[in-house]
C-alpha cells in the first residue's frame, strides 16, 4: 500500500498524523500500552468481529476477502499483523483512524497519498470496500466487537483474584487510584485492552505519570502528576489524596517512565474472560442506580463537615446550609480590603459547547455570564459551566480535571444555553445537574461519572440549572421550565446509588392537598419550578425550598384560585419529603413573581422573643420575616419605593390587594442571587430593582400608554426588626439581562458584591461606604464566596466567562 518512502512525515490527509507511528513499538492510546498477542489478521479471519452503528458490519466473506487483499498488497509495509513496520505506520488500534468513515477510508486507499509515498490503488469497487471494512474493523472500539469469553467470570477476576478493583473504579465501585474504566470499551479496541493488561507501562494515561517530589522540608511525595505547570504541581498519592504543591516548596521532581500497574498474571482463560468483561464496559447508564459500593476514604467530606464547615471551606452553595451568604473569616477586613488584588483567573472553556439558535437564546446570550458559586473543600475548588464540571487548585486556579458532555438539543429557557449554578459535595462524590434535568454523581478524585439519575418521569419542558443541596445522605435538586409549562417538583436521591428517595410535586394531583386551589382546568403543566437551592435547619430537621411561578405566567383565564404551591416557600421533612407547612408570598400570581429568592435561616431575639427566623426578600417587593417553625408571618414590609399591587401584608399573611392600574410596580423587585444577614450589624443585604411596567388594556390602545421609566438598581441594607432601609447604594449601569448579582457578608465587616457596570466592590457593612473596587469589565450575574487555603483568605466569583480570585498581598 506504500511506496518506498515512509509517509508519516506528511500528515493531514491520510490515514494518520504520523509522528505517533514512526516505530512499531510507539505507544498507542488507552490506559496503558497495547501489545500484540497473536496475529490480528488471523483473528479477523477466524473470529466474528461485528461492528455496529454508523458503519454496518461486513459479511464474513467480505472480511476474509479484505484480509487476503491486505496480506497480498499491504502487509509488506504495514505489517502482516497491521501494526506497522519501518516502512509504514500501523493500521490497527490507532485512535486517529477510529473516527474515519468507511467512505473516507475507501477514498484514501483508492487515491493514495502521493506526496507522502503512498500510491493509489485502482482496485475494483468490491475490493476497495473489503479493504476499507477491514481497516475500520481493526480500529473499532471494543464495544463494537463480539469478544469471546465469560464476562461474568471476568468481572469476578477483576474484583477478586486479579485485584484490579483495588486501583480502578467501574460504575462507582472499586478504588479511585488509577483511571476509571467504566467506559473503556468505547475508548479502546480489543487489541488495546489486551495489550494494556500485558504491558501496562507502554503508554501512560494523561494525568497518571509517576513522579516523586522532593520537598524543601526534607519529605517527599510519590504519586501521579495529575496536572502541573512551570510553577506548581498537583500530585495524587496512592490513597487517592491530592497534594497541591507550589514552586517554593519543591527542591526536585523526579519523573518515572514506568507504570504503577504490574502486568496482569492470568491463565489464558482468565485473560480472555477479563478482556470480555472490559469489552462490555460502555459507561454509566442514565436512570440505573449504582449498585457498586466504593469504600469511603479518609479525607472525604462527610455530612458533619457540611453542617459545621472546617475553617476556610465553602462546602455548599451558600457556604452553610442556613442559606446565609455570610462568612466567619476575618483576615480580609475593613482595614486591609483596599489591598486586595487578583490572584488568578480561570476561563471556563465555553467554546466546547455548540450553541443553539433561537430568539430566546440569542436575546439572553447578549448578556451571558456564568452563574455558579464555587464550592471549596480541602483546597480543591469545584465549578460548573455549561454542561461542565471542573476541579481546580483553589490556590492557583490550575485545572485538575474536567468533566463535560454535549449540550442537549431541543431545550427551552435558561437550561437551553447551559445555565448552571453549581455543585454539592458529600463523601467522595460531587453532584451536579445537567441541562436536561439529570442529576450526576462524579468521583471527586477521578472526575468520572459514578451514577446518573433522570429526574423527570415523562417528557415535558423540563430542564435544570440548580445547585443541588446535600442533607444527611440525600442529594436534593429541583427543575426549571416553569415559564414553558411543566409540573414542577423537588426530589431527593440517595447519594450512594442515585436511587430516588422521595419527590414532592409543587403542582398537586387530583385528590391531593392544594389541588382545590386550581379552580379551572386540570393543571397538567401548572408550572411551579424549583431551580433555586433551598436551606436546611438541623435543629428542627426541616428542609426549606422556594418555588417559582404558575403557568401560564400572566394568562390566568384557565387557572383561577391561589394555585398552590407556586410562589411558596415549602417546609419539608428531609427524610420523607412530607410537607410540614408552606407560605405563599403571591397567591394567584399573574406577574411572574417567582418566589425563587434566598431563604435565609437566622436564630435571633426578635420582637422580644428568642426565635428561629426565615428571612426572604421577594420578587413581589415585600421583605418577609417568618417564624420558621410554623410559617407565621412576623413582618411583611415593602423594600422598594413604588409598589402598586398591594398596600401591605394582612395579619393572616395574605397580601392586601389594590385595584390594578395602568402601571404595575415592581417588575421584579429582586431575583435569585444571594443575600446576606450580618449578626453584627443586624442588617439584611439585598440587591433591589426599582422598575415598573405598563399594563396593556383596551384603554391603552385608544389613549396611548403612559411612559415606561427606566429602572435603577440599589444595594440596600434592611433592618430586620422593622424592614426599614438603613442605607442604600444606587447602582449605575444597565438593568436588563438578569444582571442581579448577589452579595457576600463577612465577619471582617466587609460586604462584597458585583455591580451592573462590571466592577467587583467591597463596602463597609455598617454604613455602605465603598472601601475598594476592581473593574472586571464583565457581566455580573453570580454571587461571591470566600475561602482560605494555607491560612490565607481569598474571595472569588464568576464573572462573564471567568472565575476570578482575589486575595491580599
Amino acid at each position: 500500500m506504500l511506496g518506498a518512502n515512509p509517509y508519516w512525515k506528511r500528515i493531514e490527509q491520510g490515514f494518520m498524523t504520523t509522528e505517533a507511528n514512526t516505530k512499531r513499538s510507539r505507544p498507542r492510546p488507552g490506559w496503558s500500552h497495547p501489545c500484540r498477542v497473536g496475529t490480528v489478521i488471523a483473528a479477523l479471519l477466524s473470529g466474528p468481529l461485528l461492528l455496529s452503528g454508523q458503519n454496518p458490519p461486513a459479511a464474513p466473506s467480505k472480511r476474509v476477502e479484505g484480509a487476503q487483499i491486505f496480506t497480498e498488497r499491504c502487509g509488506g509495509c504495514h505489517g502482516a499483523d497491521a501494526h506497522g513496520t519501518d516502512h509504514g505506520p500501523g493500521l490497527a488500534g490507532e485512535r486517529r483512524l477510529r473516527g474515519r468513515s468507511l467512505a473516507r477510508l475507501r477514498s484514501v486507499i483508492h487515491n493514495g497519498i502521493p506526496a507522502s509515498g503512498m500510491p493509489a490503488f485502482d482496485l475494483p469497487p468490491d475490493q476497495l470496500d473489503a479493504l476499507a471494512a477491514l481497516v475500520h474493523a481493526l480500529n473499532a472500539p471494543a464495544a463494537e466487537a463480539k469478544v469471546s469469553g465469560d464476562a461474568a467470570a471476568g468481572e469476578r477476576f477483576f474484583s477478586g483474584k486479579g485485584q484490579c478493583a483495588s486501583c480502578h473504579m467501574v460504575y462507582g465501585g472499586g478504588s479511585p487510584i488509577g483511571p476509571d474504566l467504566s467506559n473503556v470499551a468505547r475508548e479502546m479496541t480489543v487489541d488495546e485492552v489486551r495489550e494494556a493488561l500485558v504491558r501496562p507501562g507502554g503508554r501512560i494515561t494523561p494525568g497518571y505519570g509517576l513522579v516523586t517530589v522532593q520537598l524543601r522540608d526534607g519529605s517527599s511525595i510519590r504519586g501521579f502528576a495529575r496536572s502541573r505547570s512551570n510553577f506548581d504541581i498537583r500530585v495524587q498519592d496512592f490513597e487517592g489524596g491530592l497534594h497541591l504543591i507550589q514552586e517554593g516548596q519543591v527542591s526536585a521532581i523526579r519523573e518515572e517512565t514506568g507504570s504503577l500497574m504490574q502486568p496482569v498474571k492470568a491463565s489464558p482463560k482468565d485473560m480472555q474472560d477479563l478482556i470480555a468483561y472490559l469489552s462490555g464496559l460502555t459507561g454509566v447508564k442514565p436512570g440505573i442506580p449504582s449498585m457498586a459500593a466504593s469504600p469511603e476514604r479518609d479525607g472525604g467530606v462527610d455530612f458533619s463537615r457540611i453542617l459545621n464547615p472546617h475553617p476556610g471551606d465553602w462546602p455548599t452553595y451558600n457556604g452553610k446550609l442556613n442559606g446565609n451568604r455570610y462568612s466567619d473569616l476575618t483576615q480580609i477586613n475593613t482595614t486591609n480590603v483596599k489591598h486586595l488584588g487578583v490572584k488568578w483567573i480561570f476561563a471556563v472553556p465555553l467554546w466546547k459547547q455548540f450553541l443553539p439558535e433561537s430568539s430566546y437564546f440569542i436575546q439572553n446570550m447578549e448578556t451571558f455570564g456564568l452563574e455558579p458559586t464555587p464550592v471549596v473543600a480541602d483546597g480543591i475548588m469545584y465549578i460548573t459551566g455549561p454542561q461542565q464540571l471542573l476541579a481546580l487548585d483553589a490556590l492557583t486556579g490550575r485545572e485538575i480535571w474536567e468533566y463535560s458532555r454535549p449540550r442537549t438539543p431541543g431545550l427551552v429557557g435558561d437550561a437551553s444555553f447551559g445555565t448552571n449554578r453549581g455543585v454539592a459535595i458529600l463523601g467522595d462524590k460531587i453532584f451536579m445537574v445537567t441541562d436536561n434535568a439529570h442529576l450526576l454523581a462524579l468521583n471527586r478524585t477521578t472526575g468520572q461519572l459514578v451514577w446518573e439519575a433522570v429526574m423527570p418521569d415523562e417528557p415535558q419542558h423540563y430542564g435544570s440549572t440548580v445547585a443541588p443541596l446535600v442533607v444527611k445522605d440525600l442529594v436534593v435538586a429541583g427543575v426549571s421550565g416553569g415559564d414553558w409549562g411543566i409540573r414542577g417538583f423537588i426530589a431527593a436521591y440517595k447519594a450512594s446509588t442515585g436511587e430516588r428517595a422521595w419527590r414532592f410535586w409543587t403542582v398537586p394531583g387530583k385528590g391531593e392537598p392544594g389541588y382545590d386551589t386550581w379552580k379551572g382546568k386540570h393543571p397538567a403543566f401548572g408550572g411551579g419550578p424549583t431551580w433555586l437551592t433551598g436551606s436546611y435547619d438541623p435543629e428542627t430537621d426541616t428542609l426549606f425550598w422556594p418555588v417559582g411561578n404558575p403557568f401560564p405566567d400572566t394568562d390566568d383565564r384557565d387557572r383561577p384560585g391561589d394555585n398552590l404551591y407556586t410562589n411558596c416557600v415549602l417546609a419539608l421533612n428531609p427524610n420523607t419529603g412530607k410537607l410540614k407547612w408552606y407560605y405563599q408570598f403571591t397567591p394567584h400570581d399573574v406577574h411572574d413573581w417567582d418566589a425563587t429568592e434566598p431563604t435565609v435561616l437566622v436564630d435571633r431575639r426578635y420582637q422580644g422573643e428568642d426565635r428561629k427566623l426565615l428571612l426572604h426578600a421577594d420578587r413581589n417587593g415585600f421583605f418577609y420575616v417568618l417564624d420558621r417553625t410554623n410559617g407565621k408571618v412576623l413582618l411583611g414590609k415593602q423594600f422598594i419605593q413604588r409598589l402598586t399591587w398591594a398596600q401591605g401584608i394582612a395579619p393572616d399573611g395574605r397580601p392586601q390587594l389594590l385595584p390594578e392600574g395602568e402601571i404595575n410596580c415592581p417588575e421584579d423587585a429582586t431575583n435569585w442571587n444571594a443575600t446576606a444577614f450580618s449578626p453584627t450589624t443586624g442588617l439584611y443585604y439585598v440587591m433591589a430593582l426599582e422598575k415598573c411596567t405598563v399594563n396593556l388594556s383596551p384603554r391603552n390602545w385608544k389613549t396611548g400608554s403612559p411612559p415606561e421609566e427606566p429602572g435603577k438598581k440599589y444595594l440596600r441594607a434592611l433592618d430586620i426588626e422593622t424592614g426599614r432601609v438603613v442605607w442604600e447604594i444606587p447602582q449605575i449601569g444597565p438593568t436588563e439581562g438578569k444582571r442581579m448579582a448577589g452579595v457576600l457578608g463577612t465577619a471582617g465587616g466587609v460586604l462584597f458584591y458585583g455591580d451592573p457596570s462590571g466592577d467587583f466592590v467591597a463596602v463597609d457593612a455598617r454604613d455602605g461606604k465603598t472601601l475598594w473596587h476592581f473593574p472586571t469589565n464583565g457581566i455580573n450575574k453570580a454571587s461571591p464566596m470566600t475561602y482560605a487555603v494555607n491560612g490565607k483568605q481569598f474571595v472569588a466569583l464568576a464573572i462573564g466567562p471567568n472565575i476570578v480570585c482575589f486575595g491580599l498581598p
